[in-house]
């Protein structure tokens, strides 16, 4: 197995459960191993796809104000912003909201439920792959925190109510955490090995006996970047195991990561500078930003609900452009020093970038449930699609980048 961190071979033996394997260079996590962890994530998956039923089909807000009231479901955010213009935006917060979850979910319980009975559907690969894909882009536990932001605001104004898919949503959270949990990658492809429903299962047996032959040499191995396989061959070679291409690096990693931080970093100004969204009550109202947003907070007495958005809003998005710039123009030019910090540095922008959706997923939930006609409603601004890109944006940029090139100019200093 490779490391995903910097690039170093391992030869993994079968681990008992609880066991794990550190990296010797970087001491990242290379494998760990789950009790019983098949049937756990099948369980428990299917708990979640329960809950998740319940979550999109029950009423999920209700709000009234001046005798008018209104209920929404989760989609109507979606549905909302699409009819106000903003079909890019509603599609996006379907598919991180709605879509990506559920399909996440399915894919991990239809796969551990082929494992446990033993059973080979045709691609059951592919479905590994599009819920490896699917990981970064399920976004449960954003969305609850900005529904809990879109409450509190709105629970001094008029009176709110959390319906069946508010609860069942928590509950969906903590399940989907618990399936997550659970899931052992590395045990679950090595069952579809046994049952020879991986990619190409005559070419993976050739490629174990080569790897673990003693003239076998690390310069014609690549790691796989979907399920951690060792692949040999030339770059571009396909993973015999989840049918991936594998390269020995990211092809042209800091060129696109740089392009799409650029853009990102372009579309920052304008997304803190327009309105994210309009409150009307009563025929008054006027637009809002996000900086007016976290001071309305603070106007209301509510300093850690305003420190929340603040950071969220404002704070990681920066730290995003700024981090993972710093991390680009430090490998570009081939700095050998604090190697291990960098590493860290790019972890934790990768890992927060998707806690900057809060925003977005709460102007979803206050445009689709303030719908009052002449006494409430919110529309959302130009600022908020501005917003969500540069989200999008520095997401895609850190899974562009190869952090195992910050290892690469650390090992040439040896040399």
């Amino acid at each position: 197995m490779t490391c995903f961190n910097c690039g170093l071979f391992h030869f993994v033996p079968p681990l008992e459960p609880g066991q794990r394997v550190r990296c010797r260079r970087c001491h990242a996590v290379v494998a760990a191993r789950r009790k019983d962890a098949v049937r756990r994530t099948l369980a428990w998956g299917i708990a979640a796809l329960v809950m998740f039923g319940v979550t999109v089909t029950m009423p999920f807000m209700r709000i009234e104000l001046y005798g008018r009231a209104h209920q929404m479901v989760l989609v109507n955010g979606a549905d909302t912003l699409d009819a106000d213009g903003l079909w890019a935006l509603g599609m996006l917060i379907f598919f991180l909201t709605i879509a990506a979850p559920a399909a996440r979910i399915a894919g991990l319980t239809f796969v551990t439920l082929s494992v446990h009975r033993r059973h080979k559907p045709p691609l059951l690969w592919l479905v590994m792959r599009m819920a490896a894909w699917l990981r970064e882009w399920s976004m449960v536990e954003v969305y609850l925190l900005g529904a809990f932001v879109a409450y509190t605001k709105l629970i001094d104004l008029a009176d709110v109510g959390v319906l069946t898919a508010g609860y069942s949503l928590a509950a969906l959270m903590l399940l989907q955490a618990i399936t997550e949990f659970s899931f052992d990658r590395e045990a679950t492809w090595r069952a579809l090995e046994q049952q020879n429903a991986v990619f190409d299962p005559a070419r993976l047996r050739v490629t174990l006996s080569r790897c673990v032959a003693p003239h076998a040499r690390p310069e014609h191995m690549m790691g796989c970047l979907t399920c951690g396989f060792t692949v040999l061959g030339g770059p571009g070679a396909t993973c015999p195991r989840c049918g991936a291409p594998a390269y020995p690096r990211k092809r042209h990693a800091i060129a696109r990561a740089a392009a799409l931080l650029l853009a990102a970093a372009i579309l920052y100004i304008p997304a803190n500078i327009f309105p994210i969204l309009t409150a009307v009550e009563l025929g008054r109202g006027e637009p809002s930003t996000i900086l007016g947003g976290v001071r309305q907070l603070l106007a209301a007495h509510m300093y850690p609900l305003a420190a929340l958005v603040f950071f969220a809003s404002i704070v990681v998005p920066a730290v995003k452009v700024l981090g993972l710039g710093v991390v680009l123009h430090t490998t570009r030019n081939r700095v050998r020093k604090r190697v291990r910090d960098r590493v860290v540095l790019y972890r934790v922008v990768e890992v927060i970038g998707r806690w900057s959706m809060i925003d977005m997923f709460m102007l979803s939930i206050l445009v689709g449930l303030v719908q009052l006609g002449f006494v409430a409603t919110v529309t959302p601004g130009d600022g908020a699609l501005a917003f969500a890109a540069v989200v999008v944006l520095t997401m895609l940029a850190a899974m562009a980048f190869d952090p195992r090139l910050i290892w690469d100019a650390a090992l040439e200093a040896r040399r």
